[in-house]
């Protein structure tokens, strides 16, 4: 972890000191710009790579120390594989790895982007960055001994290539995604006793300071317009919840529909009367994964003024087990009029997000609906850790949706919905119930949320899987991993700027 990377373009020049990286192929071979920025590198390489038994293999890397016949205290050297892989390289995975080589107590170093065999662009250089920004990510506000006492508070990265102006360009709005990333793994990682309701509510009313339009609406005016399922989740806690819509007006047509982007809050979720087994429930704080999602991506829309009109809205609720609470019997009736049987008070996601949706499908009319929710553990049985549930009424949108997820490593896979699963949350006693039993849990969720879209073209993210605890990456050490914001900005950025 690093507390602050101070990163910077910079043409081709010889390097005189500090740390250096550089890229070779499997063959040990650097390019030109390589061996003229450190002359004689190549054969330094390959004498302490035949000494090392070094192979080369994708991101393998060797540490020279104090090499001799050059002007640096550490030659860092990563082998990018065989020259016919070196197009494909994935630079974002790439700069994290990168900055994962460096000793903690760097303050400076050099990276010498300029694989053999290959030409770097101004944008994967600046997705190098972009990994490097990922990887420094860390949160340990509440510890009091740090355990490395010799790591830098900061280090000066100087990434060479030959594009430095277009790369700082570029590199502007890849920071923009990374503080968005970044945001969100901050709400999901924070304690339950700090990030309440109101308190997220606050953090996400601060995105005003870029220019976003912000409307928090408190109990009594969600009570006003029928909100009766997403209250009945947060009756039992003493903290009272809120809907918060963010809103960014970036396109050149004022007038234009926005996209919309829907994300579930739960800043703690105890299961509520339907309470949850104690191991593992401290997880929990991190149920507000989709609506910490989407803070995160109108602060990167925003931040590098996105040529959109986008909704951002959250629903924020703690489900905790009070005598107030909502059991399991009740029957709530949401905004759109429909009534909800609750069978298991540990279902509440899925409550909150029937009301949010209907609001802004019915107040914005928006081109299209995502939202993004920790949903149902069925989700990681089925896709285990490595893919968000995707779950759409839409063709075109899915497709979409995958397509920057297989660009950004945040990968989906698309799930099934239909007749068959909808008439599982069918009632007995109103118009439906929130849980369709053990069987296919997730598409059950789904076909609840369906019904509150009416024909607006819709996804539903199920992230259980991928928004906390997810495992580690070249990109990502953190517990709250801010999955979805890459995804999401990925998609405006391709099919809805103008």
């Amino acid at each position: 972890m690093v507390s602050e990377l101070k990163l910077s373009f910079s043409k081709f020049e010889k390097i005189a000191d500090g740390i250096a990286v550089i890229f070779t192929n499997a063959d040990l071979a650097v390019s030109a710009e390589t061996e003229a920025a450190l002359p004689g590198v190549e054969s330094v390489v390959k004498r302490a790579a035949a000494a090392d038994n070094f192979k080369g293999g994708v991101l393998a890397s060797l540490d020279i120390l104090a090499p001799t016949d050059l002007p640096v205290t550490r030659l860092i050297v990563v082998s990018l594989g065989k020259v016919e892989e070196i197009a494909t390289t994935d630079w974002v995975k790439t700069g994290g790895s990168v900055l994962g080589k460096l000793p903690t107590s760097a303050k400076s170093a050099t990276v010498v982007l300029d694989p053999p065999g290959t030409s770097i662009t101004a944008d994967q250089a600046a997705d190098f960055s972009l990994g490097a920004r990922l990887r420094a990510y860390g949160f340990e506000r509440y510890k009091t001994k740090k355990k490395d006492d010799k790591a830098a508070k900061s280090l000066a990265l100087t990434i060479f290539c030959g594009h430095d102006g277009h790369a700082k360009k570029a590199g502007k709005a890849r920071d923009a995604i990374a503080e968005g990333v970044n945001l969100a793994r901050d709400l999901v990682n924070e304690p339950p006793n700090v990030l309440f309701p109101e308190e997220f509510a606050k953090r996400a009313s601060g995105l005003s300071e870029l220019g976003i339009e912000i409307e928090v609406l408190d109990e009594k005016a969600m009570k006003k317009l029928g909100m009766g399922a997403l209250l009945g989740v947060g009756q039992g806690s003493r903290h009272e919840s809120r809907l918060v819509v963010m809103r960014w007006n970036g396109a050149k047509d004022a007038d234009a529909k926005p996209i919309a982007f829907v994300g579930k809050g739960v800043t703690f979720d105890t299961g509520g009367i339907s309470i949850k087994p104690a191991a593992s429930m401290e997880d929990m704080k991190g149920d507000m994964g989709g609506a910490a999602c989407v803070v995160g991506l109108m602060h990167a829309l925003a931040t590098r003024k996105a040529k959109v009109n986008a909704i951002g809205a959250i629903g924020i609720v703690e489900n905790m087990p009070d005598g107030n609470a909502q059991r399991p019997g009740d029957i709530v009736t949401s905004m759109s009029g429909q009534t909800i049987e609750i069978i298991n008070t540990d279902a509440e996601g899925r409550l909150v997000l029937a009301d949010v949706l209907w609001y802004v499908q019915d107040k914005y009319k928006p081109q299209f609906m995502v939202n993004l929710a920790t949903l149902t553990g069925a989700i990681m049985v089925a896709l285990g850790q490595e893919h968000a549930g995707l779950f759409s009424n839409n063709d075109e949108l899915a497709t979409r949706l995958h397509g920057a997820g297989q660009a950004t490593g945040e990968r989906v896979w698309r799930m099934p919905l239909g007749a068959e699963y909808d008439k599982l949350i069918d009632s007995r006693f109103a118009d439906m119930k929130n849980t369709g039993g053990r069987n296919g849990g997730s598409i059950t969720a789904a076909q609840f949320l369906q019904r509150f879209v009416n024909d607006t073209p819709w996804a539903h993210l199920d992230i259980a899987g991928t928004a906390m605890s997810a495992p580690s990456t070249e990109t990502n050490r953190s517990w709250g991993s801010g999955w979805g914001v890459r995804l999401l900005d990925r998609l405006v950025g391709e099919h809805y700027e103008g």
